[in-house]
């Protein structure tokens, strides 16, 4: 049983499956399909069986290890020309054992907020479905950066979609916090002027566990992080695309701080900057551990990187830091 998740995706080529030994009910969760019967033997060598169905709904261990790639691309004007440059970087980053692939915030439209409303589909258009079938195609999670959405009203959001291995959408962000600034002799910017915000938290369940997403200036607010780690988040993952103001000054220091604050791992996956842009992105796509310690940073260039984290890390360094379990609910 111990190495049960690591083969669970060949067990659909076995008639006669038995499974000695027992059941520890996590709340991972994965599809098999058998063609027969499965047995189950517990410690007790109690035999009975488990059923007989096409597919069978399984609960098993988590992976304690996870490889986690993050492309930090070029934004083209063409929205679909931006899909299309994604299969060669994703065929290598699965080549290079991810299981999970991110993409910037707006990875698809330049980042100005009159193309927001020209540049949205309804969730099921072309861009959704081909990010769809990318996961497919490739078999891994992806956190699909952000892209502009519209509903039925007409409002449009700056979204981030999650599928799973399967291309099934496992997860919906939109941004709660739009970005609204005006700083003194540096940027200025307004989402609201044709976003509207999204209204709730987000987590979603994978074979590693729980794991939280949201977008770019939401993680200024730390209410909304230690939402998603107290309904178990334990990586929270921010497609975001901090700007030549706003980067050098608080980038690194707002993603150790979310890190360190719910000792999570947190993952920033940037645009690469583009000069000729009217919003020049900071990039520097960055990877940190519960411990607030950077285990991966890029420059502004394109490129991808991979990291492999160890998700006990969390175990120990809460342990070894109790912040979460004696802080005062009360105050």
């Amino acid at each position: 049983l111990s190495r049960f998740h690591s083969v669970h995706r060949s067990l659909q080529f076995m008639r006669n499956i038995h499974i000695r030994g027992s059941f520890m009910w996590i709340n991972a969760y994965d599809l098999l399909t058998f063609q027969t019967m499965v047995n189950y033997t517990g410690i007790n060598n109690t035999s009975f069986q488990i059923g007989y169905a096409d597919r069978i709904l399984i609960r098993r261990f988590p992976m304690t290890s996870m490889t986690i790639a993050q492309l930090q691309t070029h934004v083209f004007p063409d929205k679909m020309k931006n899909i299309e440059t994604l299969r060669p970087l994703i065929r290598k980053a699965k080549n290079s054992g991810a299981d999970l692939v991110c993409l910037p915030e707006m990875f698809n439209c330049p980042y100005e907020t009159p193309n927001f409303p020209v540049y949205a589909e309804k969730a099921g258009g072309p861009v959704w479905q081909a990010l769809s079938d990318l996961a497919k195609e490739f078999g891994i999670y992806f956190s699909a950066g952000s892209v502009p959405e519209c509903d039925q009203d007409g409002h449009v959001f700056n979204t981030a979609y999650v599928f799973d291995r399967r291309g099934k959408q496992i997860a919906r962000h939109r941004k709660v916090h739009l970005f609204d600034i005006d700083v003194k002799g540096g940027q200025y910017f307004k989402e609201s002027d044709t976003l509207t915000p999204g209204d709730s938290a987000t987590v979603f369940d994978t074979e590693f566990g729980k794991i939280g997403l949201c977008i770019c200036f939401d993680i200024r607010f730390p209410e909304i992080f230690r939402r998603m780690v107290l309904e178990g988040a334990d990586i929270v993952l921010v497609p975001a695309a901090f700007n030549m103001t706003t980067g050098p000054a608080h980038w690194e220091l707002t993603f150790r701080a979310r890190a360190l604050d719910n000792q999570i791992f947190v993952f920033g996956t940037s645009p690469a900057r583009d000069l000729s842009a009217s919003y020049q992105a900071f990039g520097h796509s960055i990877a940190v551990s519960p411990w607030g310690r950077v285990l991966n940073q890029m420059d502004e260039h394109e490129g991808m990187q991979i990291t492999t984290i160890d998700l006990d890390e969390i175990t120990s360094v809460r342990e070894q830091l109790p912040l979460l379990k004696t802080r005062m609910e009360n105050l």
